[in-house]
This record gives C-alpha cells, structure tokens and sequence, in this order.
C-alpha cells in the first residue's frame, strides 16, 4: 500500500491537470440518440478508450510518474496490474525515460500484457491473488528501489484520474450525474472529489460487477468487506475496493449498481453497435447499470465514463 494512501484534494486534481497536459490525451465526448432512446436520458460518453495506452489509467500513472523527484525518478517505479494500469506505468515511465516494473497475475489478459511489454514494461509474474500481487511488488522495490505506484490507493494516481471529472464538466456543462465503473475505486474516487468541487450537487454513480460487489456490499455495511472472492468476466474490477476510496464514495454519497455479467456483455455489443466504439467488458458495466436502473436516470443529463478499449477480439465474451 502507498504511503500517499489519502484521498486528493481538488487543489491536487487541479495540479495533476497542468502537470498531465503535456503527455495525455483530451479525450472526446461521444453522443447517440439511440442509447439516449434506450436509457431515457441524455447520455455524454467520455470516450476514455481513446485515451493514450488505450484507457483512463495514464492520467494518474502519468501524474505520480511526474510527481517524483528526479533521485526518486531515477531508481524507478514498481506497480501491480492485470493490464491497464501497468501498461500506463510503462507508458509514463517512458515519457520521463525511466524504467517501470509491472507485476501480473497469472490468466491476466495476453494483449494487455503485450502492451506493456510494448510500452518497454518489465514484467514479474505471480499468483492471481491480491497477497502474491502485494508481496511480489514488495520483493522489486526492496531489489530495484523503484518507487511503488499503487494502481488505486495512491494520491497522486487518484488525482490523475480526478482530471476526467474536470474536462468532462467543461465539456457537458450542466451534467446532472455523472457514472464510472468501480474496482478498486480510484478514478470513482479522483472523480467524485473533483465533480463535486466543481458541481457539488451533481449525482454520482459507479457500477460494479455483481460477481465482486464488494463495494455495494461495503457501502451497505458502513465498513468495508473484504470476504468477496470475485468471480467475473470484468477482469479490470475485480480489485477490493481501497480504504481511503470506500471513504469517498461515502463521503460524497456515490451510489453503487451491480449489474451481472451477461447485463455487461450485451451492453458491450451494444456500445459497439451504436456508438461505434469498442470497449472493453468492465467498461461497458456503465452502460449496463444506466440500462437497468433506467428509472434513476430518465430525462437526466448523464456523464458515461467509457474506461477502456484494450480488448482481446481473439477472445470477445460473447465467442465462447
């Protein structure tokens, strides 16, 4: 766990803003009447798919990699990811021209992999769990004296990802909710802190995997659960949810729906179909959650956070 594990403050989203802009993409906002149709409400997808490295992730693996002092900078960073996150560690890492280490868990997607072997990653493998991820991360900063970016329980990756709630309002002005997906809860987290600086009475949302609810189940519960063993197709989401993250989505009174899998995989066709964007599972739970809870958001302007568009077509969910 990072010893930034405290959530940012807007001041810090603001300053990961500035400091992102020279390497990160401003991603655009996508519109379709039939979605609207099908939700009933007016729907404002920030197409984080096309963001640099393929998802939402380099916002706040670009801002802790520039973070860093430059002694710091040298020994490099270390992180533990399925994919996305350490992808954009490899990526950032690379803008500043230091080396980054990604821990991966067995049965992790291949083409996620890659990427990160792309993006000049080293890769350390481990058992898919959460103790061998932590351990082998530990292992690495003790040999390499790299510094540990925590994929969601790190300040200054909350506040990168922050960054999406500021161009999306300026984007869609007068949003009346704004949703994202949840895993371990950092961009719902950076998101929440800096919607509500700028909005304070826009509605906030996440959606979760029914197969790895914890966060809905924490919520639920005023503390948070940590007996959920995950079991779905969404392999971005099935991190626990973080302390401090959980803290947020309390404090900023974000309401969590779980949606299952087969919700999320027609949901992902449909965002193919009708946006034209390809997205990947865990962030097609958005779309999956609007369509279900539909009574929560008719006749709402609603902000859609897509997260990511690193798919696999060799192994699209719905082949088998």
């Amino acid at each position: 766990m990072s010893a930034l594990d405290v959530l940012p403050t807007p001041a810090q989203v603001r300053d990961a803003a500035a400091r992102i802009a020279p390497h990160a993409t401003v991603t655009p906002v996508l519109r379709s009447a039939a979605l609207d149709q099908r939700v009933g409400a007016a729907l404002f997808f920030k197409c984080e798919n096309l963001q640099r490295g393929g998802a939402f992730k380099f916002r706040g693996a670009c801002n802790a990699v520039w973070s860093l002092a430059d002694g710091e900078a040298a020994r490099g960073v270390v992180t533990h990811s399925s994919g996305n996150h350490g992808n954009a560690l490899a990526l950032a890492a690379a803008t500043r021209g230091i080396q980054a280490h990604v821990v991966v868990p067995e049965g992790a997607v291949q083409a996620k992999l890659d990427a990160i072997a792309r993006a000049g990653g080293t890769l350390h493998r481990c058992a898919p769990t959460q103790a061998a991820r932590e351990a082998m991360c530990a292992e690495v900063q003790a040999r390499t004296g790299a510094t540990l970016v925590h994929p969601y329980a790190d300040t200054r990756v909350m506040a990168g990802q922050g960054t999406i709630a500021l161009e999306l309002l300026r984007q869609a002005p007068g949003l009346d909710a704004v949703i994202t997906p949840v895993g371990g809860g950092g961009l719902a987290a950076g998101v929440a802190v800096a919607a509500h600086a700028l909005a304070p009475d826009v509605a906030l949302f996440a959606a979760e995997p029914a197969g790895a609810d914890d966060a809905a189940r924490s919520l639920a519960a005023g503390r948070r659960v940590t007996d959920v063993v995950p079991d779905t197709v969404c392999d971005g989401l099935r991190a626990l949810v973080g302390e401090r993250n959980l803290d947020a989505l309390g404090a900023h009174r974000v309401e969590v729906i779980a949606v299952d899998d087969a919700e999320t995989v027609a949901a992902m066709r449909l965002l193919w179909t009708e946006l034209k964007q390809v997205v990947e599972v865990s962030s097609a739970t958005v779309l999956a959650a609007l369509l279900k809870a539909r009574g929560r958001f008719a006749g709402r302007r609603v902000g859609v956070v897509l997260t990511g568009g690193n798919v696999d077509l060799d192994a699209l969910p719905w082949r088998g």
